[in-house]
Parts: structure tokens; sequence; C-alpha cells
């Protein structure tokens, strides 16, 4: 019979994480999580079920203080939320779930929720990730563009030559700019940014330092007239590039329209299968086609964080 257990040492948490979740995306590995969990420093509260010794299951949270509630693991916070997105639940084998749920600690709130994990009861819908999929149009910008209206084509494109017409630099792997694109992102979004709070600014300071070091790291930077526009930082883990974050000039309108297709062109040049823009309702995302996956919420409490300016999380227009 399987019996939920709670594992708060971190040691074993960490045995258990790598010996169970499958690490196919970014968000997948212990070292990007650890990052986060140096500077929050939140108690682990990991749900975990054996069979004849061998583990089966696996819930891993955390016990988020000031949101008073556990949550996905580190519990890395902004404006009160869980920020990592495609979160999963393992639950291999027939009744290894309802045993995780009946172990599990309450009050949680699970954000981001991966459709790769088992179904949930009540599980909504939490937000809509977007994608650009290079191998749909052939790894060609032009094959993509054919998706638009010749009107909606005309319109991007006119905004985007404005820009250049300005004198379009491109930047890449120049290390300086993270401190750049962190001043910008506070300068622009103030409380609202994600480095407000500096235990997220530390986490993703050694996350930068990480992906630098795994050679993953993908740091752009849009120079006009040879001053600096936009800086976005974003990494390529297994065919996928995740663009994580940005910072923009609020005096260039449009530049990250500009910086966004760079990007698309980047994941068709490496022929990556996909490039994800993370979640967050822009404007941009749809009028860019881009391909919508919902992530899923878990909850046994109401949803009573108050909503941040959307442009505050990073890939805005």
């Amino acid at each position: 019979m399987l019996r939920p257990f709670i594992v708060s040492d971190l040691a074993r948490c960490q045995d258990l994480w790598t010996e169970l979740m499958p690490q196919e995306v970014l968000t997948d590995l212990w070292e990007v999580r650890a990052c986060f969990q140096r500077h929050f420093q939140r108690p682990a509260a990991f749900v975990a079920c054996a069979d004849g010794g061998r583990a089966k299951g696996l819930l891993p949270l955390s016990w988020m203080e000031e949101s008073g509630c556990y949550g996905f693991f580190p519990g890395e916070t902004w404006q009160g939320k869980t920020w990592l997105e495609q979160n999963c639940i393992i639950a291999q084998g027939e009744g290894t779930l309802e045993a995780l749920l009946s172990g599990c600690p309450s009050p949680f709130h699970l954000r981001y929720l991966s459709e790769r994990g088992p179904d949930l009861p009540a599980a909504a819908v939490d937000e809509i990730g977007y994608l650009f999929r290079p191998p749909q149009y052939g790894y060609e910008m032009e094959a993509y563009f054919q998706e638009f209206s010749g009107k909606s084509r005309k319109q991007i494109l006119r905004e985007v030559a404005r820009l250049e017409e300005r004198g379009l630099e491109l930047r890449y792997g120049h290390l300086p700019d993270f401190e750049l694109m962190v001043a910008m992102n506070r300068e622009r979004f103030g409380d609202y940014s994600y480095f407000a709070d500096p235990r997220f600014t530390a986490g993703f300071r050694e996350l930068f330092h990480l992906l630098q070091e795994r050679g993953w790291l993908r740091l752009t930077t849009v120079l006009l007239g040879g001053r600096p526009a936009a800086v976005d930082m974003g990494a390529v883990y297994n065919g996928v590039y995740t663009l994580l974050a940005g910072g923009t000039d609020p005096e260039t309108p449009g530049v990250a329209k500009l910086i966004n297709l760079q990007h698309m062109r980047l994941a068709c040049q490496e022929r990556l299968r996909e490039a994800d823009f993370l979640c967050g309702d822009f404007t941009w995302k749809k009028m860019f086609h881009l391909f919508p996956r919902p992530l899923y919420l878990f909850s046994d409490q109401a949803q009573s964080h108050q909503e941040a300016p959307a442009a505050a999380a990073g890939q805005g227009a």
C-alpha cells in the first residue's frame, strides 16, 4: 500500500527530485531551482510515496510564510506568487496521485502546472504561455510571416523599420548587460519589477551565472544610435529557447517587438524546437500568432493576491 510521507531535509529532497523529475525543460533542473532556494530559504515539504522501497510519487512544496500557504518548490515569489513555470507533479502508477494528495499539507496554492503531469481534480487554467515553433515554418521567417494579413505584416515591419533607421546594432553575450537589464526593469516597473525583491534579484543573478557556465545563456541587447534600448535574458536547453526576463527603455516604444523578432530569428537560425515567451497576456503575443499553451492552477484556497501590471512580467511591448 502506498503511504505518503513528507521530507524536509534538503539533501533528501534533492535526491528525490533528481530521481523522479524528468529534466525535460529548464525548470525541471534542481540546479535552476536551487538558485532561488538559496536566497528565499523556504522550509521544504516534499510529499512523496514509495512502493517496495522505490519512490513513485513526488509533490515538491515549500512553505511561503508571507503568502500563508504552500507553493511549488522553491517558493520564489513575485507579487506574492511563484514565478517559475512548467511545474510538474510526479505520480507513477495507479493510486499514486491519490496517495500524494492525501498527504498534502494545507493550505496550498500550486501555480503554472504543466500538462505533462497527471490530471488533477478541480484544476483550472492559471495562465496561458505563448510559444513560437520554428519547425512549423521550415525554420524560415518569411514562411512565418505568411500567416499574417498583408496589412498586419506591413504594420509590424514598418514599425520595426522605423526603429532600425535610428542605427540598429545587436550585441550578444555582453555579460555586463545583465546589470543593465535589471536596472532598466526596475526603473520602468518600480515596485512591480521582479527585481524589487532583493531575494529574487540574487536568485536570478545566480541563475544568470549558472546559465553562463553551462553554455545555455542567451543575452541579447538592442542598441539604437549607440544607446541600449532593450536587454533580454534567455536560455537554450534541450532545443527550447526560454525567454526569462528583460528590460526596455520607456522612451523607445515598440522596441520589445523588435527584440522579440530577433529571438524568433535566432530560434530559426539555430533550428530550435520552440521559443517559449512564457505567460503574460501581452498584445504583441497574439498579434504575432504565437501558439497558446495553458498552464494550470491547483489550490485549496481562493485567489486573493493582487494582480500586477502584465508588462512587469518581462516581454512587454
